[in-house]
């Protein structure tokens, strides 16, 4: 490329920059901002979902395509009534093989819409005697109209043509008084002549055919006066939606309100800009203009990012604001990488401009085998995790896809412009000393080969200590892993928590906790193992009305989790690390050409997750699903590490064969022990403010995400090296013994023949 083109192109990417972040916060005509673009999810925008599982008994029988095309039908049914309430953007998904996930934002009366869509039995017409004449599959079309006799309003139903034909059919046979009413209905007084209308086994309406009707509508009304708008939209919302093929349980449920998700998202973004801020500064310092490069690269990065997401109508949630977040300190990886490559070949003596050309080139093998591993740990997450996961695992996978183009693109572009300046090309400016020595963190080299012993029975010690806790004590599980119910109100004050135990102390809840939360302490979280449903939530949220003059408008969010949820997490959990360890093993070996590398990476891994939950036993953290997504982020992170001292190594052992093992390793892991400091920091840098500033769902992931940064840091340095040391120490030495076999065996051939 021409230093004019790269220069045309240089200023073209600024201007995109500067215009596009002026756009994403502002919005230029027609172009609306970010905010306005993107899709928020339910823990921002408030809203419910619920998790339904179909009854057992419905899909014995059924398997394989089998079920998934009674599921899809399912799927489309309640798709039908979320759409038919006119609940705008609400989704109804697929979680698994036999589960549902619906979706409906800014649903203010969430337990309605809960009962509204979890409604699992069919519209059927009876005769007084229990014949069923007609089914839901009948009627065509449903909707409401005044009713001028009763008042109120009244359902109008709209029969296909089929339907018409087997309603004429049921009038008919009730008008002639020959039908014997059924004792269930004698006991509610239907008359023989009637059409029982049932919808959830309760008696929607009996209206009496005198005479044979035939038509292709039929009107539903309530005799008490008619009912009211709500109530006939509800019905003929749930009529519209058709019947659904199998019987549907509430596996879990949540209700947020939109006040704590717009407060979290503004805190995101605080936080968000105190960590890239914080993040610039640290590049800036460590590696001057190359720094201040990496910070513009940045810049584009995570407006590409946001672009993408919302290009996408990918929904943001505020565990995929972390993982933003958190992939900014990722993607600073791939420009350190460079950076300290490009430093390298100065050292050696190379001009600014081949030290750049030969920086990027050497570098570029480390960035992608980097990026690759780490993006199989997010297939993995996005794969098997659940929906509130996957929102996190979507926006790591973009952000490591758009990190390799900024870093090997853009920065790239901009360096090449400093390597053809006059004025630029110095060594200062690339963060080398003026007699070509690079400047660096760390100024001694540690010998960690010999010390390995010390480093092995540290990780034990750590190890040991929380599993034992963990097995004597217990590991602290959330709900969603035991089952149960969490509520959060807004108190308006500060109450006492006895009192608010006393309140409830009716309802006989297990392993009841209730604490404190908010910023001024005015907010109570109630958990529980008990699953008490969506009618026990409403009775425990009306007893806290009563007592503590609050309305409905204070309960923040309400959660519950059925007990199977958590015995599945739990089996997801060990699968997802065990299929991402397994992916990257293939990887490994393919890529390094050796088991010794891919054993020895994962190796570490396992040492990173058993260090994370030793912490979290030893501190008695609570396990829940965030807990999933950061040990597999931890998993790709840790491997992220180690490819690059495992590529270093790989390079040395191809340029100094004959240098001992211990001796190359070392000096490997001293090579890249800067970098490795660096992206450890970056990544931690943007955390802490997170952790700091955000609310107790975002702050949920991060605290594995800090644990796990730290040791798989640790683990890269100090234990996969050394490991991989292990198993090749004596390759030096039967390559020799080899040798030596050899020339005696050739020794003795030459002497039998003379």
């Amino acid at each position: 490329m021409s230093t004019k083109l790269r220069k045309i192109l240089t200023v073209l990417v600024v201007i995109v920059i500067l215009v596009g972040w002026y756009i994403t916060v502002f919005g230029i005509g027609s172009v609306s901002s970010i905010k306005d673009v993107m899709k928020f999810g339910l823990d921002i925008n408030g809203g419910v979902y619920v998790v339904l599982e179909a009854d057992e008994n419905d899909i014995a029988d059924l398997s394989g395509e089998d079920l998934a095309r009674v599921m899809e039908q399912t799927r489309a049914v309640l798709n039908n009534r979320v759409n038919a309430m006119g609940i705008s953007e609400a989704t109804v998904s697929l979680e698994g093989n036999d589960r549902l996930r619906v979706e409906m934002p800014g649903v203010e009366d969430a337990q309605e819409a809960i009962d509204q869509i979890g409604q699992t039995a069919q519209l059927r017409f009876l005769l007084a005697d229990g014949t069923e004449v007609l089914t839901g599959d009948d009627v065509k079309d449903a909707n409401i109209d005044t009713d001028t006799q009763n008042g109120g309003y009244k359902i109008v139903l709209e029969f296909s043509d089929e339907g018409s034909e087997k309603f004429a059919d049921a009038t008919e046979k009730a008008s002639g008084g020959s039908v014997t009413v059924a004792d269930q209905f004698s006991e509610m007084g239907v008359d023989s002549r009637s059409i029982v209308i049932m919808l959830d086994d309760e008696i929607v309406t009996a209206p009496v055919a005198s005479q044979t009707i035939n038509s292709t509508t039929c009107e539903i009304t309530s005799q008490g006066g008619g009912y009211s708008q709500e109530e006939a939209s509800n019905t003929a919302a749930l009529i519209r939606g058709g019947a659904l093929p199998i019987s549907l349980q509430e596996v879990s449920s949540s209700v947020q309100t939109a006040t704590i998700g717009v407060d979290a998202l503004d805190k995101s973004v605080i936080a968000g800009v105190i960590g890239l801020f914080l993040v610039f500064a640290l590049m800036v310092f460590v590696y001057k203009l190359l720094g201040l490069i990496a910070s513009v690269a940045l810049m584009l990065y995570v407006l590409i990012v946001l672009w993408i997401m919302a290009g996408m109508g990918s929904v943001l949630t505020l565990p995929g604001i972390a993982g933003i977040i958190l992939s900014i300190g990722m993607a600073v990886d791939a420009n350190v990488i460079i950076f300290s490559r490009i430093r390298e070949e100065i050292s050696q003596g190379k001009t600014i401009r081949v030290a750049v050309d030969q920086g990027f080139k050497h570098a570029l093998t480390t960035v992608l085998d980097a990026q690759i591993t780490t993006l199989i740990a997010c297939i993995v997450l996005y794969e098997i995790g659940s929906t509130t996961v996957k929102g996190f695992a979507l926006t790591l996978m973009i952000g490591i896809i758009v990190s390799i183009f900024t870093a090997v693109v853009i920065t790239q572009l901009f360096i090449g412009n400093l390597a053809n300046s006059r004025k630029f090309a110095k060594n200062k400016y690339f963060g080398v000393n003026e007699d070509g020595s690079p400047k660096k963190i760390l100024k001694k080299s540690f010998s960690f080969i010999n010390h390995r012993k010390i480093f092995y029975c540290c990780s034990a010690a750590v190890i040991v200590v929380g599993l034992i806790v963990g097995a004597v004590r217990g590991f602290n599980y959330g709900i969603d892993f035991t089952g149960g119910t969490m509520i959060q109100v807004d108190m308006g004050k500060t109450v006492n928590v006895e009192d608010v135990q006393k309140s409830i102390a009716d309802y006989d809840l297990k392993d009841l906790s209730i604490v404190l939360g908010g910023e001024n302490q005015d907010q109570i979280i109630i958990k529980t193992t008990s699953a008490l449903g969506n009618d026990g939530r409403a009775e425990l949220i009306a007893t806290l009305e009563e007592d503590f003059d609050v309305t409905e408008d204070d309960v923040l969010a309400s959660e519950e989790f059925g007990p199977t949820v958590g015995d599945e997490l739990k089996t997801n959990a060990v699968k997802s690390v065990l299929i991402a360890a397994v992916g990257m093993l293939i990887y490994i070996i393919f890529r390094f050409k050796s088991w010794k590398y891919g054993v020895a990476a994962i190796s570490g891994i396992l040492h990173d997750v058993l260090v994370v939950l030793a912490f979290y036993a030893i501190f008695n953290i609570t396990i829940n699903n965030p807990f999933i997504a950061g040990i597999l982020t931890v998993v790709g992170y840790s491997i992220n590490d180690t490819i690059v001292i495992f590529d270093r190594i790989r390079e040395n052992k191809r340029l100094s064969k004959k240098e001992p093992s211990e001796v190359l390793i070392d000096r490997s892991i001293n090579q890249t022990l800067d970098r490795s400091i660096m992206t450890s920091l970056t990544t931690l840098i943007c955390m802490v403010p997170l952790f700091l500033m955000v609310s107790t769902s975002i702050r949920e992931f991060v605290i594995p995400l800090m644990i796990g940064v730290t040791a798989g840091t640790y683990s890269s340095i100090f234990l996969c090296s050394p490991l991989y040391y292990e198993f090749s120490k004596n390759e030096n030495k039967s390559k020799y013994i080899a040798a030596q076999q050899d020339k005696k065996k050739k020794g003795e051939k030459s002497s039998k023949k003379k």
